[in-house]
């Protein structure tokens, strides 16, 4: 369990991350023909808290492991 804990704060972290200091979000959802959640999703006000969330849930899992 905490190593899947471990991947997915990692692998969300580092998707966050990507869509955030690149252009990669626009080019995906234009690929896919949602250019339309553009101005929704491509905001700082959503992407970087799900970057923080992806990094604390990252750090709880690196946590979690410590303890044991």
């Amino acid at each position: 369990m905490k190593n899947k804990l471990l991947a997915f704060g990692i692998g969300g972290t580092l998707l966050a991350a990507l869509c955030c200091f690149t252009p990669l979000l626009p080019i995906v959802l234009t690929a896919l023909g949602l250019t339309g959640l553009l101005g929704v999703l491509y905001n700082d006000a959503v992407l970087l808290p799900i970057l923080a969330g992806f990094l604390i849930l990252t750090g709880y899992a690196i946590w979690q492991r410590r303890k044991q």
